[in-house]
């Protein structure tokens, strides 16, 4: 069959002409929305209504709002509302209905942790994403209601503040990321500091790393209790020719005393003060003679063996620093969020302690003040608990703030009303129909009050699902809630904690026997060229001297596997495998599923990505029919491009890709794990 006629399935026109493959890089969302267009105008047969394969394709996540976009945009159709932000819906009139299933108490954790039971979920949907930890009222945000309310309409004791304590709804804590991870009950100060592993997640300098060989260890070694003394500390910076350098240092005791804060003048050259948020100025710098090497030897001077340094981001401080300490407590890890973000420490400020820092009327940041911001913020978590903080509801709070500052943007008012406007309600309102709500009796919201909302309680989950196969071909919009009971904080920070483990173990290979005389530089090179490297070690207990590599990503590991296991290596023939632990058993079934997943078809991933290779792979890009996405993801330290990438499409490249591109050291296979965010440190970085 010929390749037009085998992906479009018609017979080329005669004189047709191929479409150019553009001669230099270009945007790749703008290359995206004009492949979205051309497919959109070609398919005239066989159409059936889908998403496109690289929706929200650089970070794999979906707020609330682009949820409620898409789904307007299924009822109504692209004539009624405008095209949702990060995703392309083909043939949208070719949709019978539209369902939204809710399995409440359940999250993303739970589904890799029980992946292979899973295996409906997994063939049904093809596309999954990351969502926001949902808020009290996630029925209303997924669907858009309340919005105008909050445009033009909102409580007098909300407008321009945000919500207060009093004016909580009721929520379930055991939802809560903070409460989920520390429990409900008070913890000690022990409990609070980041682990060694949490450390290396998060990229804090540590001893022995290879980025931090000129650090400088701050000697902290004594034992740590719940009475080591705390030491708020903060510190900004300004641009050089050699990158981000430190300008100011303040360190805050307990009580709030300042007892360090102090001027530094960088090495190198400044290019840019950073004035708007760091207050330094060319003015206030040129007479200073204070170097990083005196506040360094100054700030060893000043902190006690069991010092315990508290900051927000305290990982780019110790870096700006060049400093090495082990007992930290970083408060923008402390309240923790779902999915890795983050609130900002005026957000905390504001909320949990009621004062206001970084005001747009004063001249840059206040150090001093962020300091002793960052040691309120530990103290107060410490003093009243996990629980007394989930009871706040930040999530909801840090959402009505941002809708709020987008109230207030003049230039973004309109823009604004537009999309918040109209609720999923009032687009099937306007169209006759009305919206069906399956839910358990016990679980029924505001929504099953609407007038526009047919709601049918059930006694159980059984009694959802029986009703739900009687009731949606009925309705053009559902929505579908099955409840769960939420698991233990507990049992689910250990779970957590399993999976990681598991991911960084499935990420491991061992490889040998090799000989003793072995070239070990030239090996390293060889396993690097599979995927980004955590670590090699080589291992000498055994008869001949073997490797244990462990990659970043787990495609790595696994193309190292199928590309090396059985080969001859300087006349003896080597083994790759992982290690065989309780928690790998079951991992070659496991990576078989991950390959045949739903949303891995027509994906591959592929290593030894230079600069210059996008421009060559969109050159050729002829070899690989349907084609739609080359996804770059980049290093969260530096933004520099990883050196790997995924190519994603309807057809998807042959497997054979790295013969076809003529790399040697290009290699490739089909993508076997998903792109977004999991819950292990692998797949954060």
């Amino acid at each position: 069959m010929e390749p037009e006629k085998e992906r479009t399935g018609r017979t080329p026109k005669k004189g047709r002409k191929r479409r150019l493959v553009p001669n230099k890089l270009v945007g790749a969302s703008e290359v995206m929305r004009d492949r979205w267009d051309l497919e959109e105008r070609q398919q005239s047969e066989a159409k059936k209504a889908r998403l496109s394969a690289i929706l929200f394709a650089g970070n794999r996540e979906i707020t609330h709002g682009q949820l409620c976009e898409l789904l307007k945009r299924a009822v109504l159709g692209k004539f009624s509302v405008p095209k949702p932000s990060g995703c392309q819906l083909f043939h949208q009139n070719h949709l019978n209905n539209v369902v939204v299933f809710i399995l409440q108490g359940m999250s993303q954790l739970h589904f890799y942790r029980f992946y292979l039971e899973f295996g409906f979920l997994r063939k049904a949907f093809r596309h999954k994403f990351c969502l926001p930890p949902p808020s009290s009222d996630f029925l209303a945000d997924i669907i858009g209601l309340q919005k105008k309310q909050i445009i033009g309409d909102l409580p007098k004791e909300m407008e321009g503040s945000l919500p207060s304590s009093s004016s909580k709804v009721s929520i379930n804590l055991q939802n809560d990321p903070i409460v989920q991870k520390y429990g409900s009950k008070k913890v000690s100060l022990t409990r609070c500091l980041l682990t060694k592993e949490e450390m290396k997640t998060y990229h804090f300098p540590l001893q022995g790393f290879p980025d931090c060989e000129n650090f400088v260890p701050t000697k902290c070694c004594g034992s740590i209790t719940d009475n080591s003394p705390l030491f708020g500390l903060d510190c900004e910076m300004c641009l050089t020719s050699k990158g981000r350098e430190l300008t100011r240092i303040s360190l805050v005791a307990e009580g709030g005393c300042c007892v360090m804060d102090e001027l530094v003048k960088p090495d190198n050259k400044i290019v840019d003060y950073l004035t708007s948020f760091s207050g330094i100025t060319k003015k206030i710098l040129n007479p200073v003679t204070t170097t990083l090497k005196d506040v360094q030897r100054q700030l060893k001077a000043l902190l006690p063996p069991n010092a315990v340094l508290v900051g927000h981001s305290l990982d780019l401080d110790l870096r700006a620093l060049k400093m090495i300490h082990p007992y930290v407590i970083d408060t923008s890890l402390l309240y923790v969020r779902e999915q890795g973000r983050r609130f900002k420490l005026k957000f905390l400020a504001k909320v949990i302690l009621g004062k206001d820092i970084q005001c747009p009327d004063r001249f840059g940041h206040d150090a001093t003040e962020d300091a002793r911001t960052a040691l309120e913020l530990a103290r107060y978590f410490l003093k009243y608990g996990p629980k007394k903080i989930a009871e706040l509801n930040l999530e909801a709070l840090a959402s009505h703030q941002e809708l709020e500052a987008a109230r207030l943007e003049p230039k973004n008012t309109a823009e604004v009303v537009q999309q918040l406007n109209t609720s999923v309600l009032e687009c099937l309102d306007s169209m006759g129909q009305k919206l069906l709500f399956l839910t358990r009796e016990a679980d029924a919201t505001e929504l099953s009050s609407s007038k526009n909302c047919q709601t049918i309680k059930c006694l159980s989950n059984k009694e959802v699902l029986e009703q739900a196969r009687v009731e949606i071909p009925r309705f053009t919009f559902s929505i579908v809630q099955f409840s769960f009971e939420p698991f233990p904080p507990n049992l689910t920070e250990e779970m957590s904690k399993r999976m990681r483990i598991k991911w960084m173990e499935m990420s491991t290979v061992y490889a040998g026997p090799f000989s003793k005389t072995c070239n070990l530089r030239a090996l390293k090179r060889l396993f690097k060229s599979f995927g980004p490297v955590r670590s090699v070690t080589l291992i000498l207990e055994t008869h001949q001297p073997h490797l244990c590599i462990q990659y970043e990503i787990l495609e790595g590991a696994q193309l190292a596997i199928e590309s090396l296991d059985g080969i001859l290596v300087e006349g003896t023939c080597i083994k790759v495998q992982r290690p065989v632990t309780e928690l790998t058993l079951d991992c070659d079934i496991l990576v078989n599923e991950l390959e045949q997943d739903s949303e891995n078809q027509g994906t591959i991933y592929l290593s030894g990505v230079s600069e210059t290779f996008k421009e060559h792979l969109l050159q050729q890009s002829s070899l690989f029919l349907g084609l739609e996405a080359v996804i770059l993801p980049k290093d969260l330290k530096n933004g520099k491009q990883k050196k790997y990438c995924f190519l994603s499409g309807e057809g998807g490249p042959p497997k054979d890709s790295s013969l076809a591109l003529g790399q040697e050291d290009r290699r490739a296979l089909p993508q076997p794990v998903p792109r977004h965010p999991l819950p292990h440190p692998a797949a954060r970085n």
